[in-house]
């Protein structure tokens, strides 16, 4: 056993956590779990590192270290561009950590192939394991098969397997005894009140409006929402949140589709003006059909809107039965019209959305299942956790 260094220092619990671009949370739902978890995790006592990714022409130094609100966030130079960067990166987070006495807290496992090496350094690894990455369709044959591999090299090198969905526990039981397995979901914060001056910049109206955030791609059914939404005039504005690429053909196919009533705002990443189109939307559209928990269609929920979802154990499980599901296009305008044509019934959906959230995804209880976790394996004594009535670490929770 390795005797603790400077980064964690005998008398505190210490955690290192890899698999994400960093924090300050600023990309997506692994990044806002790394920086909640850190905060809940230094403000208990713990010695938190994150490691942050910094891409550059040229690599001097290769470690920064810089503290953030009690966090020691050390920034790792790679030259690389792309896919190639995260595996780089992931590599020299990985030696980095594993000459540090800490738990690793792993998020995701694209980076999975180099766990081992943490395990030989006599490191303990909970690895969240994500969605079933394999499965999606816009991945090639070689790239399906590198996740798949992935996905077993994490399941069986890490010491406990996070699922963030009853469903994605009962796929990893597949390739684990269940009592590895702890089912822990993404948190979320109400959202009571917006401004509206974002929606000004846009030229929306509360209530005026559709929304859709998600990454375009086939498998968030993004094309069938524009096309659905398109068949007609509607008489307000469906919003599309997420990066085009001309050079794309799938999203070349989905401007295609759109009427004059679509718009395109493309990517956004300030917390403010995604708050504000949730809050202020007629209903959130989500397309997803692979994955887990989705981070969006939570905090979703958390801002009290009607949600249409296409139906599948994922999003069923996430939005609860208040909401509006779809199968097929032709279901999707159906939900569209119904949710144009009859105002009243969108009150409903909202109040279940919110209650909803509030008895599955409060922050509080995600962050204490994750510390309770990490303590075990740090072979500390737990301090009191949520119990498993709203299904957060209860690995075995039936899929409805």
């Amino acid at each position: 056993m390795n005797a603790p260094t400077a980064l964690a220092p005998a008398h505190c619990p210490a955690v290192a956590i890899l698999g994400t671009r960093g924090i300050p949370a600023a990309h997506g739902g692994f990044e806002t779990l790394a920086e909640r978890l850190a905060l809940h995790l230094a403000s208990r006592g713990w010695r938190v590192t994150v490691y942050c990714q910094r891409e550059v022409d040229r690599v001097a130094p290769r470690f920064e270290t810089r503290m953030w609100r009690g966090i020691e966030c050390i920034h790792v130079a790679v030259a690389q561009k792309g896919a190639a960067a995260t595996l780089a990166f992931d590599a020299h987070c990985t030696r980095h950590a594993a000459r540090h006495w800490a738990v690793c807290l792993v998020l995701g496992y694209n980076g999975a192939v180099f766990l081992p090496f943490l395990r030989l350094r006599g490191r303990k690894v909970l690895t969240n394991m994500d969605g079933i990455e394999w499965r999606r369709p816009k991945w090639s044959r070689a790239v399906r098969g590198f996740f798949w591999l992935s996905e077993w090299i994490a399941a069986w090198t890490s010491n406990r397997l996070i699922a963030d969905h009853p469903a994605i526990a009962d796929h990893l039981a597949t390739r684990r005894p269940r009592g590895a397995i702890a089912m822990i979901p993404y948190g979320g914060d109400p959202v009571e009140a917006a401004s509206t001056g974002p929606l000004d910049d846009l030229g929306l109206k509360p209530d005026g409006y559709l929304v859709s955030i998600a990454r375009i791609e086939p498998d968030n059914n993004v094309l069938s929402i524009v096309r659905a939404f398109s068949r007609r005039r509607r008489g307000l504005r469906l919003v599309v949140v997420g990066r085009l690429d001309a050079d794309n053909r799938y999203h070349r196919a989905v401007r295609g589709a759109a009427s004059d009533e679509v718009l395109f705002p493309g990517a956004i990443y300030d917390r403010t003006t995604v708050q504000a189109l949730r809050f202020h939307a007629r209903a959130y559209l989500h397309g997803h059909t692979v994955g887990g928990t989705n981070p969006s269609l939570v905090e979703s929920l958390w801002a009290g809107n009607a949600v249409i979802a296409h139906a599948n154990v994922y999003n069923a499980w996430t939005a609860g039965p208040a909401q509006f599901a779809f199968h097929d296009e032709d279901g999707l305008e159906a939900a569209i019209a119904l949710t144009l044509g009859k105002p009243d019934q969108l009150a409903p959906a909202r109040r279940a959305a919110r209650l909803h959230a509030a008895r599955r995804f409060e922050w509080q209880d995600v962050l204490a299942c994750y510390e309770a976790e990490l303590l075990a394996l740090a072979g500390l004594p737990a301090t009191p956790v949520p119990t498993a009535k709203h299904g957060r670490a209860a690995s075995s929770e039936p899929v409805p």
